[in-house]
């Protein structure tokens, strides 16, 4: 009897440990998108083409982590071609004014907390770098859903959720308040559990 409660008992950290699952976001379909007031006669949208990362969720013990790098370069808002004037929006995003991509390559987002709704993810809280600078920002999980891939019948997890930052808050302060202080974020992600 004592050897079957001794055995439980070491057993338990293992089954616990177990629970977690980890999982790699799959590029090709994951994009952070972006949207800002423009002189105050409408929205303006763009997305960052390059993002990877891992997270990681444990169902059972309401535990969930999340890295993300994104690539400061690959911000795109459908500008590129500069045409007669002297650079495109999109060359004027990557210079020191916004995101000055040859000092701040990248930015980066590391959960710190993750609140559940019965066993999904509802909200995400954590720490984005961007411009040297480092703030809380929470991410409300919109819709999250795990299945078998259709074709490659590989396990999965995806969803978006949604946040906002005000970019003054990281020294980003070209344009305002003509060009918009707050920017709304959009989180769109599939990722591949981990063999």
């Amino acid at each position: 009897m004592k050897r079957t409660v001794l055995a439980m008992a070491l057993a338990a950290p293992l089954a616990a440990a177990a629970q977690a699952e980890s999982y790699t976001i799959d590029p090709i379909h994951s994009f952070i998108y972006f949207s800002i007031d423009h002189l105050g006669v409408s929205t303006l949208h763009g997305r960052f083409n390059k993002s990877s990362g891992k997270f990681s969720i444990d169902r059972a013990g309401k535990k969930g982590a999340l890295d993300l790098t994104i690539e400061a370069a690959s911000v795109d808002t459908g500008d590129n071609d500069k045409g007669s004037r002297p650079r495109s929006r999109d060359e004027h995003l990557r210079s020191p004014d916004f995101f000055n991509v040859a000092e701040f390559p990248r930015l980066t987002y590391k959960a710190t907390g993750v609140k559940f709704s019965g066993d999904n993810p509802a909200e995400v809280e954590g720490q984005l770098t961007m411009l040297g600078v480092t703030k809380p920002v929470t991410l409300k999980v919109d819709r999250w859903t795990c299945r078998d891939h259709p074709m490659s019948k590989r396990p999965m997890c995806g969803g978006n959720a949604s946040g906002s930052v005000k970019r003054t808050d990281f020294g980003m302060k070209y344009g305002v308040p003509a060009i918009g202080d707050e920017v709304r974020l959009l989180v769109n992600f599939e990722a591949y559990k981990d063999q």
